[in-house]
């Protein structure tokens, strides 16, 4: 279980990314936290990996809190995939990039070698461990690193925009891939997004603004609550922005019917 209580960061005196967050993901949850760029959600999967260090606030792994000398266990509970696939590629090849990490844990190279292919293989890329990253799609490379994260056994993975930069095939095959880290290897997922698409699939949704959380709950409860959507400059699926030019238009808006029926078909997974 992570809990974050009070978590307050700013870049400058003036620009203050997070003004006081709480909240609480349990184990085997697949979380989706759903915000506008400049929200504060980016500036909160950092602070969950340590990538950043907080002004104010705490926040735990079970009862083990993320300071400075717990940092290097709890790196072994949690990894993050990041937006850009190519800026996380750092091996020459697939198999040499989920290496990388079992080379920092001096994983013994016998050993190194089953975890490669296992989880290439679970993430369907043990059929490329010898291709150099340029000749691998954004989603393919998105894999490598998932796998990368799966050797190293952690029990959290933080996916940060990690389908913002993929084109519509690379994002269903990781939002395929997600549902199954969760489902298949009980992980608890953590989807930073503007994307209500990804987020609907999520087991509970956290939406921020402006550094704060204006709402929480489950995705049908949440995405029922139209303004808190239209307020945070979300990213509207069709069926979205087709309800809105319906109830804006003089004539279809007077069919309450289809309003209605474009809206459930909205929520609908």
């Amino acid at each position: 279980m992570i809990k974050v209580k009070d978590l307050y960061y700013q870049y400058t005196e003036h620009d203050k990314a997070l003004n006081g967050i709480n909240l609480t993901i349990n184990d085997h949850e697949w979380v989706a936290i759903l915000g506008h760029n400049g929200s504060g959600k980016s500036t909160l999967s950092k602070l969950l990996v340590g990538l950043l260090e907080k002004t104010s606030g705490e926040i735990y792994y079970d009862d083990l809190l993320l300071n400075e000398e717990n940092l290097p266990l709890i790196r072994k509970k949690v990894g993050i995939v990041f937006q850009n696939p190519d800026n996380q590629f750092v091996g020459v090849n697939v198999k040499y990039d989920v290496a990388f990490g079992l080379e920092n844990r001096q994983i013994d190279r016998e050993k190194m070698n089953e975890l490669i292919l296992k989880w290439t293989k679970a993430v369907g890329m043990d059929e490329y461990l010898e291709r150099e990253p340029e000749t691998l799609s954004g989603g393919q490379k998105q894999r490598v690193a998932i796998a990368g994260i799966l050797a190293l056994d952690t029990d959290v993975i933080i996916l940060d925009e990690a389908t913002s930069m993929l084109d519509p095939d690379g994002v269903k095959e990781i939002t395929s891939l997600i549902k199954e880290l969760k489902n298949k290897y009980n992980k608890t997922i953590i989807t930073i997004t503007h994307d209500l698409d990804i987020a609907k699939l999520a087991d509970r949704v956290i939406v921020l603004k402006d550094g704060v959380i204006i709402d929480e709950g489950l995705p049908d409860d949440v995405f029922k609550n139209k303004e808190v959507l239209r307020s945070s400059n979300l990213d509207m699926p069709f069926e979205m922005r087709l309800y809105d030019d319906i109830i804006h238009d003089e004539v279809l808006s007077k069919n309450k019917k289809l309003e209605e029926l474009i809206w459930e078909y909205h929520l609908t997974k």
